[in-house]
């Protein structure tokens, strides 16, 4: 199982991907937040030699398919091969209302975007003339001045990331992996998410192995009192920000918890911001998040996903210190590791 974390900041992303490195990450996400998401891995793919790169994710759709290749492209070939394009939708609200775009079937248009990127990117490999027609997007023509060639270390993969049943299956049918959405507890884990990655597969005729899932949580994680205290009121308010959001009202219904979600809705809607982390007890907060020393929180990672991903991604909301990082690495590494079979005595 590899391990992957955030990647903060801007200016500073080039040193914090160094030392994420020397701690053992295996790899650095970014995320669409209050800078763009593209240029923390272009810093960080020139100080960094293993640690591999991701958005996690880059909000697809007010995004056009060739500009989305070129940044693919080119972070692949400044990383040396260690990056993977994660797209997502975002929410109705947030694409129709921040960026001015269109929102509408997002999963048939999320189908087109990929086979787009593909026709893009198979062009650029083959030299072959690009003629790829589609519902929301076509592409037909690629003159040489604007075509790179052929990547040496191959087009970038594509993961998308999911939460409800019909993106996961199309995640698990037609791209290199798939990004399990944080706000999540293991049961629903178990219940959707897992048969809709196994429909998907079959959907595509394809192997398990052909998809890389990668399990990501919300991690409450600290070594004293005063840092688990922190980490708890971080992450009380990202759940109350995720659980007023109607597309994750699922996650709480698996639970019990549906109820909540108009509530936080409501008080979101009156700019009441601050009474929402209130309404996350503690038994809501360690079943989504994982919480605890890094220890138990390792356990918990290990137990809730199982066999069933091939890396993990850690989301922490709040400024986790680099020694507890480390240590949590270390914690899981051993937790997700196959117990040693006993060596047969010859006779």
């Amino acid at each position: 199982m590899k391990i992957d974390t955030m990647l903060s900041g801007l200016e500073g992303a080039a040193g914090h991907a160094r030392r994420l490195e020397e701690l053992g990450a295996d790899g650095a996400f970014t995320f669409e937040g209050p800078h763009d998401v593209f240029t923390p891995l272009i810093l960080a793919a020139g100080t960094t030699t293993s640690l591999e790169l991701a958005t996690n994710v880059a909000i697809a759709f007010p995004r056009n398919p060739v500009q989305l290749a070129h940044q693919a492209y080119d972070l692949q070939l400044l990383s040396n091969g260690r990056f993977t394009l994660g797209l997502g939708t975002q929410i109705r609200a947030q694409v129709e209302k921040r960026y001015g775009a269109q929102f509408e079937r997002p999963i048939a248009r999320m189908r087109d975007l990929v086979a787009a990127l593909r026709a893009i990117f198979a062009t650029w490999e083959t030299g072959d003339r690009l003629d790829y027609r589609g519902e929301f997007t076509s592409h037909t023509l690629m003159p040489p001045m604007f075509n790179p060639g052929p990547n040496p270390f191959g087009p970038p993969p594509i993961a998308l990331g999911g939460l409800g049943p019909q993106m996961v299956r199309l995640a698990a049918e037609v791209a290199d992996g798939l990004l399990v959405m944080p706000f999540n507890t293991g049961r629903h884990f178990a219940e959707r998410t897992v048969p809709a990655i196994d429909e998907g597969v079959a959907r595509g005729g394809r192997k398990a192995s052909d998809l890389t899932v990668t399990g990501e949580v919300i991690v409450c994680c600290g070594r004293s009192d005063v840092e688990l205290e922190t980490a708890r009121l971080a992450g009380r308010w990202l759940l109350s920000f995720y659980a007023s959001t109607p597309s994750y009202r699922p996650v709480l219904e698996v639970e019990g918890w549906g109820d909540l979600q108009p509530e936080l809705n409501a008080l979101s809607k009156s700019g009441r911001w601050d009474e929402m982390p209130g309404m996350i007890d503690d038994t809501m907060l360690a079943t989504i998040a994982a919480v605890g020393t890094p220890k138990e929180v390792a356990a918990d990672i290990a137990t809730r996903f199982g066999d069933r991903v091939d890396r993990v991604g850690f989301y922490t909301p709040y400024l986790v210190a680099e020694d507890t990082l480390g240590e949590l690495i270390g914690e899981l590494r051993a937790a997700s590791e196959p117990p040693e079979r006993d060596k047969e005595v010859p006779t």
